[in-house]
């Protein structure tokens, strides 16, 4: 390869022009048609004439490249110091984007936090809802529980008994003799609930003594719920005079001049009510915190259960004379 193509870069000679002769620096051109240097000389920039680009240089067309000059700064992972941000950014986008996903994440856990909280809160209140249960014994939660079986194991055999009385009253010889004694255990069951027949078995005997406040009414029939959420099966009521009353569903109480006026009969103090069940659950039933017994002491009376063996429940209640009911056929 000559100079020539050297020079040019492209490999390729530049076209020739006019050659100038070579002669000591500084001395005239000797042709005779040579230009004058000084009406060259304005023509020459006071300054360094810029080199031609290669494009230009090689004639051959191509839009000249601007000078490629490389930024070590940046190559080296530190900011430029004539860099300017972005419109609407950031110089440093990446803590922008970390604030914003710090602020989202804050919301969603105090978001989380405060869900949390509600959540605490109502079960806290689900929990003291029944402050009765809540401040029982342990002892006395546990002989509850063990009356609710108690409960439910009378129950079930009850309903054992019904479905023998079922199957026997379906069975062909025995059948009429079955449904005779059924329906004669029935009405004796019926009698006893109904007051009408009188009834004996283990059970209570509750005594109300007063203190500085006369018992009230309102005392007396929580007595009586209690007992009969228990399990009791028949009860009466006596006063101090001895009279006595039978206490069934229709029962009512009412408070006239401190005494007690049962089913319009008028009772004094103390009272004693006799009742028949299973004296252990009636008895825990009369116990239980803020049951019958508490409230006769927070009114400065007494209230005192005794179990017996066997009670009797002697008063019967007239039956009622039936007006517009009439048993089916």
């Amino acid at each position: 390869m000559s100079d020539e193509q050297t020079e040019t870069g492209t490999g390729w000679p530049q076209p020739p022009g006019p050659a100038r002769p070579a002669g000591p620096a500084g001395e005239p051109d000797p042709r005779p048609d040579a230009p004058d240097p000084d009406e060259l000389s304005p023509l020459v920039p006071d300054g360094p004439v810029d080199e031609p680009d290669r494009g230009e240089r090689s004639g051959s067309g191509v839009e000249p490249v601007e000078d490629a000059t490389v930024d070590l700064s940046r190559a080296s992972g530190e900011p430029a110091a004539d860099s300017e941000p972005a419109a609407g950014g950031s110089a440093a986008g990446g803590p922008v984007v970390a604030r914003s996903r710090f602020s989202t994440a804050g919301v969603m856990i105090a978001a989380l936090l405060a869900l949390l909280g509600f959540t605490l809160v109502v079960q806290l209140k689900t929990t003291s809802a029944d402050p009765t249960l809540g401040a029982t014994r342990q002892e006395d939660l546990v002989r509850i529980l063990s009356d609710l079986d108690a409960r439910e194991n009378r129950l079930r055999q009850d309903i054992a008994a019904l479905e023998e009385s079922q199957r026997q009253l379906r069975s062909g010889e025995q059948g009429r003799q079955a449904a005779l004694d059924e329906a004669t255990r029935r009405a004796d069951e019926l009698g006893i609930l109904a007051g009408t027949l009188p009834a004996t078995g283990p059970g209570l005997t509750v005594k109300f003594t007063a203190g500085a406040k006369p018992i009230s009414a309102s005392r007396v029939l929580d007595a009586v719920q209690e007992l009969r959420g228990a399990g009791a099966e028949a009860m009466q009521i006596s006063g101090g005079d001895r009279a006595t009353v039978r206490i069934i569903a229709s029962t009512f109480f009412l408070e006239e001049n401190g005494s007690l006026v049962v089913d319009g009969r008028r009772l004094t103090g103390p009272y004693t009510i006799t009742v028949i069940g299973d004296p252990a659950t009636m008895r825990t039933a009369l116990n239980i915190p803020g049951g019958v017994v508490a409230s006769v002491q927070g009114d400065g009376g007494n209230v005192l259960p005794e179990e017996r063996e066997v009670v009797e429940v002697s008063a019967l209640h007239a039956p009622i004379k039936l007006e517009h009911a009439r048993p089916v056929s």
